[in-house]
């Protein structure tokens, strides 16, 4: 099992740790800050940095599959092309010093904040979502027509105020009695541990369960715009944010 330490400090850029292993999914470590693809956002690139100071570059982080192509508890890094000489030297318990692309793994954070605010001032389910470096969509289940400016207008106002954004916890059981938390219609939060980690934005602005990077206060977010609505389907509505 990979430790991951990106869910408790998004901040964290690098960590030592140790190669556990090398598959055809790529290098996984004991511990990392490298964020795997999931729940709408990308995964982390960057660099994995050995004793003798030879780079592997990671493109990409994905959670392990088994043979079933079912998810596991370990993590990929994904190595960049054109480094089999590099990888071929690698071992088992080799230390290296794991590094993240954080001007990337930022923006991530800041869009994945950002599509929070969009849940607040667009209370509807969630049935589709992507957060990349570039922009950031989430897919309203509803038919009714929004307004570009006034979500840009109200996401500014929740930015400029500068509300906390905090992690924690519920059990399963406490979800289970509150079911209206998950506004997810297509992402599901991940069960099996017994608690559920949770992302909650100021003291009424939003609350979910959240297994993304967030930055610690909507402030850092920056300013971040509506770019475009789209009607999807007839119960769709896209709404893509970009930076200004």
């Amino acid at each position: 099992m990979t430790q991951e330490l990106f869910r408790q400090d998004a901040y964290l850029r690098e960590t030592p740790a140790s190669i556990v292993a090398l598959t055809e999914q790529g290098v996984v470590l004991d511990r990392t800050v490298f964020y795997p693809l999931g729940g709408g956002q990308a995964g982390d690139s960057g660099e994995l940095v050995l004793a003798g100071g030879a780079v592997l570059v990671v493109a990409d982080t994905r959670k392990c599959k088994d043979a079933e192509g079912k998810p596991t508890a370990d993590i990929a890094h994904v190595p960049a092309p054109g480094q089999e000489a590099l990888l071929a030297t690698l071992q088992p318990g080799q230390p290296v010093v794991a590094r993240i692309d954080w001007e990337r793994r930022h923006r991530h954070m800041r869009f994945h904040t950002a599509t929070h605010l969009l849940c607040h001032l667009v209370p509807q389910l969630v049935n589709g979502c992507s957060i990349t470096a570039d922009a950031a969509r989430l897919d309203f289940n509803m038919t009714d027509p929004l307004d570009k400016e006034a979500l840009s207008a109200g996401i500014a106002r929740l930015v400029a105020a500068g509300h906390p954004v905090q992690i924690a916890s519920i059990t399963d059981e406490e979800l289970d009695a509150n079911p209206a938390l998950v506004k997810s219609m297509s992402v599901q939060p991940p069960r099996g541990t017994g608690r559920i980690r949770t992302i909650r934005v100021g003291d009424a602005i939003d609350y979910q369960p959240c297994g993304g990077t967030h930055v610690a206060n909507t402030a850092e977010i920056g300013p971040v715009v509506v770019t475009k609505i789209e009607k999807k389907s007839a119960t769709t509505r896209r709404v893509v944010l970009g930076f200004a």
